[in-house]
C-alpha cells in the first residue's frame, strides 16, 4: 500500500494544529489535583450537579428521540416545498451561539413569550428557571445531532426491504416498526449517544433560559463555571470528568458522526 509523504510545510503546520488542541488538554491534566480528585467528585455539590445533569441529558435525549425520528423520516422520504429551509432551521442550533438559543427560548416559552404567556395564563405552567426549562434548552441544542444522524441512516438504507414487506401486505406502520426501525437502529443509537453527549455538556442556552439554581437547573457545566470562583480545584476535576466522557463518545462514534455530515 502506497504511503504519501506530506510536504514539510504541511507537516509542521499540522503539528502546530494538533498542539493547539492538545496543549489545553494537557494543561487541564497538569492542574488536576489528583490527590483530592475523589473527594471533589464525591462532594455534595458535585453529586447534585452530576445527578441533575444525568436527569436533564437523558430526558432531553428521550424528547429528541420522540420528536427527531419522525422529523428525520420526513426529511429523508418526503419532498415538499421549503424542505431545505426547514432542514436548515432544524440544524441551526448546531452553529447558533447557545446564548442566542437561550434568549430565543426565553422569548418563546417565557412568561411573556410567544407560547409561554398562554401556558401561564391557561395552565399556570412556567417553564423558565425550572428543571423542565433545562431539559428544553438541552433538547434545543442537541436534537439536530440526532436528526442528521437518523436522516443519514434512512437515506443510506436499502428500501427494497420495505417495498417487499408492503408487497406482502404489511401496513405502513408495521413496516416502520418491523423493518425500518431495525435497519436504522445503529443510526438511532449513534444519534442518541451524540445527542446525549451534547445535552450533557450544554451551558449557554441553559444558563440563559433556565438559570443556575442548585438542585434545580445547575447542571455540571454550570457547577464548573460557579466553582471556578470559589473551588477551582473542584472545577478542574469536574471539567476532566466531562472531558473524558466527551472524548470517549467522539472516539467511539467518529465514523457514524462523519457519515451524518
Amino acid at each position: 500500500m502506497r504511503r504519501d509523504r506530506p510536504p514539510l510545510a504541511f507537516a509542521i503546520l499540522a503539528a502546530i494544529g494538533v498542539a493547539f488542541f492538545l496543549l489545553p488538554l494537557l494543561g487541564l491534566l497538569y492542574r488536576t489535583p489528583w490527590n483530592t480528585a475523589l473527594a471533589e467528585l464525591t462532594a455534595s455539590e458535585a453529586l447534585t450537579a452530576l445527578r441533575l445533569s444525568l436527569v436533564v441529558s437523558v430526558a432531553a435525549t428521550a424528547l429528541a428521540l420522540l420528536l427527531g425520528i419522525p422529523l428525520a423520516w420526513i426529511y429523508a422520504r418526503i419532498t415538499f416545498p421549503g424542505r431545505d429551509l426547514f432542514r436548515a432551521l432544524t440544524t441551526l442550533p448546531m452553529i447558533l451561539p447557545p446564548v442566542v438559543g437561550g434568549v430565543a427560548l426565553l422569548f418563546a416559552f417565557g412568561r411573556r413569550g410567544l407560547v409561554g404567556q398562554f401556558l401561564d395564563a391557561a395552565f399556570g405552567i412556567r417553564i423558565p428557571f425550572t428543571t423542565a426549562g433545562a431539559v428544553l434548552a438541552a433538547t434545543f441544542v442537541a436534537m439536530p445531532f440526532l436528526v442528521l444522524t437518523v436522516e443519514a441512516g434512512l437515506r443510506s438504507m436499502d428500501r427494497r426491504y420495505e417495498d417487499a414487506a408492503r408487497t406482502l401486505g404489511a401496513s405502513r406502520s408495521l413496516v416502520f416498526r418491523r423493518v425500518t426501525l431495525p435497519l436504522i437502529a445503529p443510526s438511532i443509537f449513534a444519534g442518541a449517544v451524540l445527542c446525549w453527549a451534547r445535552a450533557l455538556g450544554e451551558f449557554g442556552a441553559t444558563i440563559t433560559f433556565a438559570g443556575s439554581l442548585p438542585g434545580t437547573t445547575q447542571t455540571l457545566p454550570l457547577a464548573i463555571y460557579n466553582a471556578l470562583e470559589t473551588r477551582p480545584e473542584g472545577a478542574v476535576v469536574l471539567s476532566l470528568l466531562l472531558l473524558a466522557v466527551s472524548l470517549a463518545i467522539l472516539v467511539a462514534m467518529r465514523d457514524r458522526y462523519l457519515r451524518a455530515f
